[in-house]
């Protein structure tokens, strides 16, 4: 195999290469041994037809396409290697030449890593800010537990009100018709969700079990299904059960069922700590957020868009892969938010980029401050990974690999220029 590297413009490159004439009969070979069952020639078994003749009938770009296939990936992998280019994209392959009894020819257009030339990144300002945890704060997690221990109750004697449960069927029909999607027996509504279309509940208060309502409304101009968007509809619905929530006492009995304190007072004093350790976690994050996107504003680096493609890419297949841990396509999911592909991939693509923008200034820093990262730092990454993951840790190194395991390596380095930076950064 033999390679030529060229540099192109905003840090791209194209691989050329050349395998040889061998090589590429031997990929033939291999795909007709592959598909030799699949051809049926008079005079012959199926797959016993010799390749020459297999070529005759067919011509002898009857394999080429299945050859190549088979050459690619392991030279590109090669050349990839041998280049000594740091590749950030999936490679853009064009032939150049293929023919029997000839170097089979390709290129490989890539993305090269950029340069990033770095601004400040020591000494950046931001505002200072104090956590705060208000009575309001406290006492709105405190309701949200005593909503979780709400006694529902059956109402005999009384129509619908605000804030009741109703158990209710309905059928919704739009000029005339019903429609996919308007139907349902025995849902539970909480009047006052707002989890309805506009309107749709209120029309329900002052309705006694047992009755039957017509409630008009319109579909909004936006709502997700198009067929329905700014039509008015009928929706049917038999009311059967009312209900309501009888929220628990706010006393010490009610501190000591739901928590491992004695007293109200206590309660609230480790709901204010708790609020207050996430606002801190928040505040911190949110802290190294403006550190770091400062530092990007200072720095400078061109950034190819085959890069920001590959990003992208991966992120809408993490994206997906959660989707199928929930049980749904992202056909689906198109369908639920009146989204397409196009419209969702362009979505990531400004997360993709400070993405991009974020590890290359914090890789920047780990070579400009010469930071290292320990055996010591490296193995303790490592058993963090292995408890998370309840696994041991060789168990982790083996599924990790020599190249996972510098993966680890690097991360730890960025987050100790995280470290750095934010350290050096002032409060003003």
């Amino acid at each position: 195999m033999s390679l030529q590297v060229e540099k192109l413009e905003k840090n791209m490159a194209k691989l050329t290469i050349e395998t040889s004439a061998e090589e590429f009969d031997k990929a033939i070979q291999k795909a007709y041994q592959k598909n030799k069952n699949k051809i049926n020639i008079q005079g012959f078994r199926r797959g016993k037809a010799p390749l020459a003749l297999v070529e005759k009938m067919y011509g002898p770009e009857i394999f080429y396409e299945d050859a190549a296939n088979e050459i690619i990936p392991e030279a590109y992998e090669k050349a990839a290697k041998e280049s000594g280019l740091e590749i950030v994209s999936r490679p853009e392959i064009d032939v150049v030449q293929i023919e029997k009894g000839k170097p089979f020819i390709f290129t490989a257009q890539v993305a090269v890593k950029p340069e990033v030339t770095l601004g400040q990144y020591k000494g950046i300002e931001v505002e200072k800010k104090e956590v705060t945890v208000t009575d309001e704060e406290v006492m709105a997690r405190i309701e949200r537990e005593r909503e979780q221990n709400a006694r529902i109750i059956t109402v005999e004697d009384r129509p619908v009100q605000m804030n009741d449960i109703v158990v209710i069927d309905f059928e919704g029909f739009v000029d005339g018709k019903p429609f996919e999607g308007g139907k349902a027996e025995g849902y539970s509504l909480a009047i006052g969700s707002k989890s309805f279309i506009d309107n749709f509940e209120e029309q329900l208060i002052g309705k006694s079990a047992g009755e039957e309502v017509d409630v008009n409304v319109t579909f909004p101009e936006d709502y997700h299904v198009k067929d329905l968007a700014g039509k008015p509809a009928l929706f049917k619905v038999k009311i059967h059960e009312i209900k309501y929530k009888e929220l628990p006492e706010l006393d010490d009995d009610f501190a000591q069922d739901v928590s491992e304190f004695d007293t109200l007072d206590e309660y609230k004093e480790s709901i204010r700590a708790t609020i207050k350790e996430t606002k801190e976690k928040e505040l911190k994050t949110a802290r190294e957020n403006e550190i770091i996107d400062k530092i990007i504003e200072n720095a400078s680096m061109d950034i190819p868009e085959p890069m920001i493609e590959t990003q992208v890419g991966q992120m809408a297949e993490d994206f997906a892969q959660r989707m199928r841990y929930q049980g749904l396509s992202m056909e689906q999911y198109f369908q639920f938010t009146g989204m397409d592909a196009q419209k969702f991939f362009d979505s990531l693509r400004p997360q993709a980029l400070k993405r991009i923008q974020t590890r290359l200034v914090l890789e920047a820093i780990v070579k400009a401050e010469n930071i290292e990262v320990t055996d010591e730092e490296l193995e303790k990454e490592l058993n963090e990974m292995a408890s998370m993951y309840k696994m041991e840790v060789d168990k982790v190194k083996e599924i990790l690999g020599e190249s996972g395991i510098e993966n680890v390596k690097a991360d730890v380095a960025v987050q100790k220029a995280v470290d750095l930076v934010v350290s050096e950064a002032k409060e003003v």
